[in-house]
Formats: C-alpha cells, structure tokens, sequence
C-alpha cells in the first residue's frame, strides 16, 4: 500500500547513508616515529607521527620494543654514509619486538613470535615491516634490549674476528674504540679463544671500567703504536680498524708477518655535529697508497668489511643468518651478554645521540618507545638550548660573538628587560609579531619533534679549521 511504502523510505534512507559511510576509505593509523627531515645536526632529528606499515609479500610486521643506536646512524644523520636515502626518512638499522602481522607467501614466522630484524632505516618506530630473511627468532630468555644490542655489534664483531681475522690460540689483537658496542662484543668473543693478548684503544675515562678486560689499554693521545712495540717488538696478528685515515698507516706498520689489517668503519670522518668535507677528504689523504707487491714481500694481508653492503646489497642473508645461531648459541650458554650503556625513549634521541657523538658510552645505546621521556632539569633545559642556538648556521662561528636573538627592531628597552628578566611571560597581542623570534628559540629534546625542518642546512665554514688543530676522537 502507498502508506507503507511512505513509512519504509525513512527506514532505508539511515541504511543507505550507513552503506555509503563504510565504503568511505579509512585513514590509516598513526604511529611514532624518529624521522631525519633532513642531512645536518641534531635538530634534523624529529619524532613525529607517520601511517602504521602494513606487511607486504614475504615481509612481517613488527611492534618495535627496542632499537639500537649506532655510529652508522649518526652517518646517516650527517650524511657522509655511501648511498644515504632521499630524505625525510624514518631512521634506524636494527630493532627487536614482537611480530604482529604476517605478509602473503611468508613462511618461518607467526604472530606473537619475538624478533630481531635488520633494514636500511624504517627501524626507529613503534611498528617497523621488515622482510622475513633479515628477521631472526630470538631464544627463549633473551630481552628485548639484548636482542637489539647484539644484532649488528656482535655480528660485525664475529665476522672480523673468525671469518676474516682467523683469530686462534696464542694470537694477539689491536682494537680500536674497545668500549663501544662493537668493542664490547670483541672483548667478549676474544675470550673465547684461549691465550690471546689484547691490545684496545679507548678514551682515559673508560679505562677504569676497560682494564679487568682487556690486556693492555692505551689512551687515544698517546703514540699507541710504540708502546706496543715495546711490549711485542713483532708486532701484532690483527689490527681490528673503525677508525680509518693515520690509524690505517700505523695499523698496517704494526702488523707482523701474516698479520691481517681490518677496516671495518671509517668513523674519523665524523668531527663536528654536522658534516665536514676537510674532515672527509683528510680522512682518505692520510691513507698511504698501498702495493699489492709490498704485500706480497711483507706477507701481510688487507680486508675490509661492512654489514650493510654484505646483507643488504650483496644478498648474503643466508650466511648471516647461520652467524645468528651461533650468536643466539652463545648467548644461551652464558658465553656473551650485551653491555647496555643506556635506554632512552624516542624524545631523548638528540641526547642519546650526542653521548655517541661524544664517546661517552660504554657499550650500546638502546631506543625504547615504549618508555615515557625523562623530565629535564631547569638547568639541563637551558644547557641543551644554548647548545642548540650555538648551533643555528645563521649564528656566527666566533666563539667571542653574542647570539643574534636578543629583539626584534621594533621592540622597546623596556620590554627587552621584561624579556630577560620574565621569559615565560606571555606577549601582549600588539607585540606578539615582535615576540615571535623568541618564541622560535630551541626548546628542550623533546619540543624538538614538533618543529619544522629548514630548507637546507650546512655545515659552519670554521667547523674545518678547528678540526685541523683537533685531532677527531675516535667513534666507539
């Protein structure tokens, strides 16, 4: 009848509007991240939210518990790593968690599995999609921030010290940055092989914690290669480089018959907080050119290696994962057990990331999202701001010289004075344009994440000439 279709048409027109809401795309979720917007200094370091990943084909999703910090990400950051990606890019090499969700045509793998994986970048996140042959089950007992402490450190440190370093019994070995991460898996791994001597490198402040491991530690300063001449006149059977420039030359002229030179980074490069190319190329002119022939007369042999190149590029996943199982093997049995320097949160990257710089830490830095940032003091609020306006590239490199963010034009004496004296009042709206620059100042870590990137950064023209009468302390 006409009456009741009248009443039926109210009744569809919701389920109609209800149909065309669902067929409405939805947004997609959000996720935490640290994104570099850009090549510079800290202040490129931003942590902002980003779609959540979804698995693709042979791929799984994991929910990030810890990442590892290292000293190639502080190249990235500056942008002197070999092919560095397009900017912005959400950061990151490693990270351990929990898998979430399994792409198609995945196989080995299944939800609630605990992780740690390896990528280039994408790691620094609450969710990270990873392809299944760089993702690795962890052993019953292992944490979160172990797993990602020992995935790119130990490996490296295997790899240089049994597969290309042939290390046996009786044999002695050169480290460089013995109290970093990679140096914490060396000392580790160097026990498990009977009578071997081990000379290492390292800042004087780290001695104290060094020495019980390691058989003789000299200070960065001091001429290294005599004093080990004087100990072992032949020289040494490893030199172990991070370092690269001088220490090749000397790590070379240490060797004795059959010895094996590693270069296994090239961290010397890094000087100031941004990238310097006088750093860069000096780095490579102190490197001697050297003669397949004079090796051949001396007996010597050179190697260099990098995981990033051998995983990713040249495709030895396979070989990489046999390595896992030996470490996981060793981990088990109580042989190694990563040394944590510290766990930070996503907000305290720019902290984290300076400590590394300026090598401080012993043993690994650990990110961990889940955890709240810590609460600065007043103090260390107006420290890390004036570390960040010091580093403004408008400012001026004279040390002498004020910064430039005392008033606008505009702005009276008076209200100059309210300003130093009163910074967290709050302007009047008539002066609130001229109040703007001030308001613009470096906050602590944390409100980093909220500002936008610059157009381009560049490093400070003085940055080479400091770095000419400072010799770069070595990356640990």
């Amino acid at each position: 009848m006409p009456g009741d279709s009248a009443e039926e048409n109210p009744a569809s027109a919701p389920a109609k509007e209800e149909s065309k809401t669902d067929d409405k795309p939805k947004e997609p979720k959000e996720m935490k991240a640290v994104v570099l917007t850009g090549f510079g200094g800290l202040k490129m370091l931003k942590v902002q939210s980003k779609p959540q990943p979804t698995p693709g084909e042979g791929e799984v999703l994991i929910a990030v518990k810890a990442c590892g910090v290292n000293f190639l990400d502080l190249m990235l950051r500056q942008g002197v790593t070999d092919n560095p990606p397009k900017t912005p890019v959400i950061m990151g090499y490693e990270c351990a968690g929990t898998i979430e969700a399994i792409g198609e045509k995945t196989e080995g793998f299944s939800v609630g599995d605990n992780v740690i994986a390896l990528k280039e970048c994408h790691c620094w996140a609450e969710l990270a999609s990873i392809p299944a042959k760089y993702v690795y089950k962890i052993p019953e007992g292992m944490t979160f921030h172990d797993a990602a402490a020992i995935a790119m450190n130990y490996l490296t440190a295997y790899i240089i010290l049994f597969d290309i370093g042939n290390l046996r019994s009786g044999q002695s070995i050169l480290a460089h940055s013995i109290g970093g991460g990679v140096g914490q898996a060396i000392i580790q791994l160097t026990k498990t092989v009977e009578n071997v001597t081990l000379y290492g490198t390292a800042s004087a402040h780290k001695h104290e914690s060094l020495k019980p491991n390691v058989t003789h530690l000299f200070d960065h300063g001091v001429d290294y290669a005599q004093e080990i001449r004087k100990l072992s006149p032949e020289g040494v059977d490893i030199v172990l480089d991070c370092l690269c420039g001088d220490y090749t030359n000397k790590g070379i002229s240490l060797l004795r018959p059959m010895g094996r030179y590693i270069l296994f980074g090239t961290s010397s490069v890094v000087t100031g907080e941004t990238k310097s190319f006088f750093s860069f190329a000096k780095s490579w002119w102190q490197v001697d050119k050297i003669s397949p022939l004079k090796l051949y007369d001396d007996n010597k042999f050179l190697a260099g290696f990098q995981l990033r190149q051998l995983l990713f590029r040249e495709n030895q996943h396979e070989y990489v994962r046999q390595l896992m199982d030996k470490l996981f093997k060793l981990y088990t049995d109580g042989t190694i057990k990563p040394v944590i320097d510290q766990v930070a949160s996503f907000e305290d990257i720019a902290e984290a990331m300076q400590r590394l710089h300026d090598r401080k830490n012993i043993g690994k830095i650990i990110l961990d999202p889940t955890i709240q940032p810590k609460e600065k003091t007043k103090n260390e609020a107006e420290a890390e701001e004036s570390t960040k306006s010091e580093t403004e590239p408008e400012e001026s490199i004279d040390s002498d010289s004020e910064p430039e963010e005392i008033s606008p034009p505009d702005t009276e004496p008076e209200e100059i004075a309210k300003s130093d004296t009163k910074p967290e009042a709050k302007p009047k709206p008539a002066d609130a344009e001229a109040a703007a620059p001030a308001d613009a100042a470096p906050a602590a870590t944390a409100d980093a994440a909220t500002e936008e990137p610059k157009a381009e950064e560049t490093p400070a023209e003085g940055e080479a000439e400091k770095t000419e009468e400072e010799a770069p302390a070595p990356a640990e």
